[in-house]
């Protein structure tokens, strides 16, 4: 049985499935936004996609192991608890759940080389935190499907 994020969504034979339903919520994430911010979203992801419809299926797989780490002690924390599901165990957690997943990007973001890039991710990290923090009862959905799979 699958114990850990790391052996439920990083299994070689299950990765596919878990990337593919990954992109799925960022598409139901992205079309569910509203108001004028949300077409703001709404239209760059359409312009994202048209450029390279493979872009965020790729960027999902290749930071995906980074993802799962930072993951990782909140799942093994809601295991220990032993009780309820897991989406009401992120939304009691919400703003640390998204900051230790949004972890990642700031990382790449800190990395970068050009100063640009850190002057517009840290101008929009704040409503990324936000728009990682509704998206965690589908994220839960996912998770929580992957490891029935993988029991």
């Amino acid at each position: 049985m699958a114990d850990t994020l790391r052996e439920i969504l990083l299994d070689p034979a299950r990765r596919p499935a878990v990337v593919k339903d990954l992109h799925q919520l960022v598409d139901a994430e992205v079309s569910d936004k509203s108001g004028v911010s949300g077409m703001a979203v709404k239209g760059g992801y359409a312009v994202l996609k048209r450029i390279n419809a493979g872009f965020v299926p790729e960027t999902i797989d290749n930071m995906l192991d980074s993802f799962v780490e930072q993951a990782e002690p909140f799942y093994a924390d809601f295991q220990a608890t032993g009780g309820g599901s897991l989406g009401d165990y992120f939304e009691g957690r919400r703003s640390e759940v998204a900051d230790a997943i949004l972890g990642v990007s700031d990382a790449r973001a800190a990395a970068s080389q050009r100063d640009s890039v850190k002057k517009v991710y840290s101008k929009l990290r704040p409503q990324a935190q936000k728009h990682v923090e509704e998206a965690l009862p589908r994220l839960a959905s996912v998770i929580e499907s992957h490891a029935r799979t993988a029991a």
